[in-house]
């Protein structure tokens, strides 16, 4: 007899009782359940806390990026990830970077934006003048939510106007920008948003139905530079494949892809060790990709006067060091402890330092050397310790089976004996 998911009152339950239902509809052994308990930092108690219907916590590495020197300060930088070779790719570009000065990097303001979606409209052009005539009480409005805020610096600014046309006609978007300060924001914005939207209506004489806040953050930008010698990279040479692989992304938006991709690997691995939105990141950054209605590299490669690698990222980076899981999560406070950032803002340069060591790390193995000998590698120790081999028998099993080229769990297990019976 099938098993059914239909379960009443799963939220009401302790994870406990949670786990026992998990545990019979999934066949789980008891083995499995203590590791499903078995959290580390981050308590069940805790968790139960942040999302729904809580079971256990999920692990992942937490490795440290060394070498990086941003804006003449030196930092390590947590990244979580389960990819193979990423910190270390990262640390070497760093490192590679140093030698011309590491990144320089600068930001936008902290501003976040959050839409007012207006319809019903009989002059758009009519509302339009009507929102401008009462703009700053509109603003005041949207400050009164949230005072502190305002003590701190922050707190609603401008009002934008965009007119859009869509399959149910035309709409009134209003852009109400919000400097959020060290928080990502999204709370605070659409608790703005909500806010106004009465008076927009009775302004308007228009029906509103969408008030939120857009992941889009074009007002919030982090920018990172970097020069890297030809010495370093290896030569003219790989300093022209670099450019060649830029180019064939700048035209292709399927190699594109996966170039954004190797960005990101950087970005969303601090972002994770951080507890910051991951997802707003990601299709903020995608979107802006293609902002201009073809997607585009989010960063840019050319050669200097001396034939030097020179590099530049430009990507929205709504990030925060205060609130959401960065506050709840023991790991995330210490990452940022580690990274010793002051602001919202110095977080989202790092990243964007990052993401451009990232890059530079991909289309220089990607030219150089092809991307897969760094991954096979590590591959091959992930498969070697499934096999269940340790120190030095690791190693060992790890060279043969990049020698025969015959990376899988089998064969590991087979050289493991091998050398064990030796």
């Amino acid at each position: 007899m099938s098993k059914s998911s239909e379960i009443s009152g799963f939220y009401k339950l302790s994870t406990d009782e949670r786990l026992e239902i998990v545990k019979d509809f999934a066949d789980l052994e008891d083995e499995e359940v203590s590791l499903l308990k078995k959290t580390g930092a981050l308590d069940l108690g805790k968790a139960d806390k942040m999302i729904e219907n809580v079971i256990g916590t999920l692990e992942l590495p937490l490795g440290i990026a060394v070498n990086f020197r941003i804006n003449e300060k030196d930092y390590l930088i947590p990244m979580a990830i389960e990819e193979p070779s990423v910190v270390a790719a990262a640390s070497n570009a760093a490192k590679m970077a140093r030698d011309k000065g590491g990144f320089e990097t600068e930001s936008t303001p902290p501003h976040m934006i959050g839409q007012i979606q207006v319809t019903n409209l009989d002059d758009i052009g009519e509302a339009k003048k009507a929102i401008e005539e009462n703009k700053e009480e509109i603003l005041e409005l949207a400050n009164e939510q949230d005072p502190v805020l305002i003590k701190l610096g922050g707190g609603a600014e401008d009002l934008e106007l965009r007119e859009i046309e869509t399959q149910r006609g035309p709409m009134l978007i209003i852009h109400l920008i919000i400097d959020t300060r060290d928080a990502m924001g999204a709370n605070v914005v659409n608790t703005m948003a909500e806010a106004v939207a009465p008076m927009i209506e009775r302004i308007t004489g228009g029906r509103v139905y969408l008030r939120i806040v857009s992941n889009l953050a074009t007002h919030r930008l982090a920018r990172a530079k970097a020069v890297f010698s030809k010495e370093a990279l290896g030569g003219e040479e790989v300093v022209d494949g670099i450019l060649e692989a830029y180019a064939f992304a700048a035209a292709d938006p399927y190699r594109c892809t996966t170039h954004n991709k190797g960005v990101m690997n950087g970005i969303i691995s601090l972002a994770l060790a951080t507890g910051n939105d991951t997802r707003a990141l990601e299709s903020g950054a995608h979107s802006y990709s293609a902002i201009e209605g073809n997607y585009k590299p989010l960063t840019k490669w050319e050669k200097d006067e001396e034939g030097n690698l020179v590099g530049e990222i430009e990507v929205p980076v709504a990030v925060g060091i205060i609130g959401g899981a960065t506050k709840v999560n023991p790991i995330a406070r210490i990452s940022l402890k580690i990274l010793g950032v002051e602001s919202a803002r110095e977080l989202g340069e790092v990243m964007a330092a990052l993401g451009l060591a990232q890059n530079l790390a991909a289309l220089r193995a990607l030219s150089a050397e092809g991307i897969q000998k760094g991954h096979m590698r590590l591959h091959a120790r992930n498969v070697a310790t499934t096999a269940g081999a340790e120190g030095e028998l690791a190693d060992k099993v790890v060279n043969r089976l990049i020698e025969e080229g015959q990376i899988n769990v089998e064969r590991a297990k087979e050289i493991l004996n091998e050398l064990t019976k030796k």
